[in-house]
């Protein structure tokens, strides 16, 4: 049987660690040629050894989303090397957990930056090589998007934007041939998450008991999503925001990411 992405090329961004080395490496596992993006160089080269491993041809480009230019250049470089681009993954995020009342103007402008303008950039610059091979969009957002998060306020924004601008590619880009759709992770287990909030008090055991299917998230049960989502499979499925989050969401969980900081910082700050 042949593998689902086999001759298929996929580039993710913020692919050197967490979801996106994850989602890397099942799409590598389908066939796929990968080029992976980020800030952090030693990284990339770490899960393209990885990738290498499995056999997949692929690629780790440095630079940041926010970069319009470089940007631009990670696109012709995975052009020049691969022919085109069949699945485009938006993933780079930035996040930290402030109250909104402690939040800098600049931590606003980052986080929002990263996710919001960064989803956008990688958008339309990879436009023409998607409508040439009818390619998918694939962004990865949080279900605080549509319901909020306390803590982290920039990023829930960022996400809700990135919801928008999903829905709307749909709309304008169909007519191309290119699928654009989000996933909405919860609460995942990652090298990051485990040492920066799991690790906290009882905040793992707290949202574990919010969460209908009884367990956090793992890396791959986001990754098996996207390489359904992005597959033939779901060749009609357009639009959509799917959240794999154990129906956290619907039984009115939430991270409470502002619990968390308070937690960390030893009680409630008074006003």
């Amino acid at each position: 049987m042949e593998a689902r992405y086999a001759e298929q090329v996929v580039l993710i961004t913020g692919g050197g660690s967490g979801l996106g080395r994850a989602m890397a490496l099942d799409f590598a596992r389908e066939g796929a040629r990968v080029c992976i993006v980020g800030r952090r160089q030693e990284k990339l080269d770490e899960t393209c050894k990885e990738l290498s491993a499995l056999g997949a041809d692929a690629i780790g480009l440095g630079g940041d989303v926010r970069d319009p230019a470089r940007v631009e250049q990670i696109i012709a470089e995975t052009r020049e090397r691969f022919g085109g681009i069949d699945v485009l993954v938006n993933n780079a995020a930035g996040n930290f957990v402030c109250p909104s009342e402690q939040l800098s103007y600049n931590g606003f402008k980052s986080v929002v930056d990263i996710v919001l303008l960064g989803t956008f950039n990688c958008t339309r610059a990879a436009f023409e090589t998607l409508r040439a091979r009818r390619g998918r969009i694939l962004n990865i957002i949080a279900t605080y998007a549509w319901g909020g998060e306390p803590g982290a306020i920039h990023s829930a924004c960022a996400k809700a934007g990135v919801l928008a601008m999903t829905r709307t590619l749909a709309a304008e880009w169909g007519q191309y041939g290119i699928r654009a759709n989000a996933i909405a992770p919860g609460p995942i287990h990652t090298e990051g998450t485990d040492k920066n909030l799991w690790s906290v008090g009882d905040v793992e055991e707290h949202i574990r008991r919010q969460i209908p299917l009884g367990r956090l998230g793992e890396a791959a049960d986001v990754s098996r999503a996207a390489l359904w989502l992005c597959s033939q499979e779901a060749s009609w499925v357009s639009g959509a925001a799917l959240a794999v989050d154990g129906a956290q969401w619907l039984a009115g969980g939430t991270l409470n990411l502002r619990g968390a900081w308070d937690a960390m910082m030893g009680g409630v700050p008074k006003p």
